[in-house]
């Protein structure tokens, strides 16, 4: 894509020259555009179709060393624009001008569109299968094909940008049985072309091992937490690992770097060219590029953007990202990967003499400062290396940190939550609470 293909209307090239003949000495544009055409079903039957389409701008500049920005969402005056930013320099402190110097980078597509009509059948026939297998159920759906164009130019000559087409699919399947209520659900997000059966087999299979309900486990016991669940888990630890917490002091890291922090089977690293989550350069300009965080165990870096890594003397990693247009730059991770070990679920599970699966969870995480007490949405009594059936009304409660040092086992069915990329492991650590 060119970038005279991106929305003429948001005026970028004017911007920063208008910017520049105001008065401020630094200027910055971070301009995205998303067409989106999900497919959405209810109670087995295709419900709605959408097609909605955004785009907006960011002005940010420095005028006397005060920072300005000022945020528009679709047509926008350029100079109304420009004039909003340089009057928000008068309300603001100076500070250092964290610009990337210039280069100009054009990336390709890596993702490929899918016609609604497409999404439409894949949708009916996932739905078909579940119900064919268990006419009870009741099913909803949303398949997505999402396509998103990021520029960013600045008046140090950069201009990079690159468009990702990616597909998603999430099915759900409600099973009622009298006062018992069951929702089992799952999804994913690829580029080029999704596997809806995939899907459906994961689904298919949760709902064949709830058939019956049975107690929880009256002790503590090894929990396997299944790749759905496991961000209770990597959500604290991508927290401990980002430098504006470390530079805060809020990190329990902040001065551990070299030493043992996890069980040493675990390695864990940013990847920014894999899966579909991938991504060039933040949003700062700056390219994305592999990180080692942590090697069997031991802590080797943290991840900042432009401003936190001059703070702390480390430089920026390429991880400047904006929560959303009106916001600056703030560290965050691209794709965190951990290294897979060995045996599928079903090995896994077989390791287990008594013992709970956890698969879906309700709740708000960890937080950074590693405890939780969530309850356990979808689980799974184990006993004898088999699953027994279904727990209800169950509690998990402990500590991240303690829990990622008694790792048990790790699988290698590793798969995308969201974008971290983990497979299936069993820990102890972890206290249950529950009904009989």
């Amino acid at each position: 894509m060119a970038s005279n293909d991106l929305p003429s209307s948001l005026h970028t090239e004017q911007l920063l020259e208008l910017a520049l003949q105001g008065g401020a000495q630094h200027a910055e544009i971070y301009q995205s555009r998303s067409l989106s055409r999900p497919v959405f079903f209810e109670a087995n039957r295709l419900k709605q179709l959408e097609s909605s389409q955004a785009e907006g701008v960011a002005l940010r500049l420095w005028r006397d060393g005060r920072p300005g920005l000022a945020v528009a969402y679709g047509p926008v005056e350029p100079q109304a624009l420009v004039d909003r930013a340089i009057a928000m320099t008068q309300l603001n402190e100076p500070e250092p001008v964290e610009l990337t110097d210039g280069r100009t980078e054009n990336y390709p597509d890596l993702g490929e569109a899918v016609p609604v009509e497409e999404l439409v059948e894949m949708g009916k026939g996932a739905i078909a299968q579940i119900r064919d297998a268990y006419p009870e159920v009741l099913c909803t759906a949303e398949l997505e094909c999402e396509e998103e164009t990021t520029r960013l130019l600045n008046s140090n000559g950069v201009d990079c940008y690159y468009t990702d087409t990616t597909l998603s699919c999430f099915l759900a399947a409600e099973w009622v049985r009298g006062e018992d209520f069951l929702n089992v659900a799952d999804g994913q997000t690829e580029r080029g072309t999704l596997d809806p059966d995939k899907v459906v087999q994961s689904i298919l299979q949760r709902l064949n091992w709830a058939k019956e309900n049975v107690s929880p486990p009256r002790r503590r016991v090894p929990i396997l937490l299944t790749a759905k669940a496991a961000d209770l888990l990597w959500d604290t630890v991508q927290t401990a690992l980002n430098g504006r917490q470390v530079l805060e002091g809020a990190s329990p890291w902040s001065d551990r770097l070299g030493d043992v922090v996890m069980s040493d089977p675990l390695t864990l690293s940013q990847q920014p060219d894999t899966g579909p989550y991938s991504c060039p350069f933040d949003d700062e300009g700056t390219p994305s590029q592999p990180l080692l965080l942590i090697r069997e165990g031991r802590l080797q870096q943290f991840y900042c953007d432009r401003t936190t890594g001059r703070l702390l003397g480390t430089g920026t990693t390429g991880n400047g990202f904006r929560p959303g247009l009106g916001s600056y730059p703030t560290p965050g991770l691209v794709n965190l990967l951990i290294q897979p070990g060995k045996g599928s679920l079903c090995d896994l599970i077989k390791q287990l003499d008594d013992g709970l699966v956890v698969d879906q969870l309700l709740g708000g995480g960890a937080g950074i400062s590693g405890e939780f007490s969530v309850n356990v949405e979808l689980g799974y009594r184990v006993q004898k290396g088999q699953i027994t059936g279904r727990v209800k009304d169950t509690m998990i409660a402990g500590n991240v940190y303690t829990v990622l040092k008694q790792l048990v086992a790790l699988g290698d069915d590793a798969d995308w939550n969201g974008p971290c990329y983990t497979p299936s492991l069993i820990v102890e650590g972890i206290s249950t609470t529950g009904r009989n």
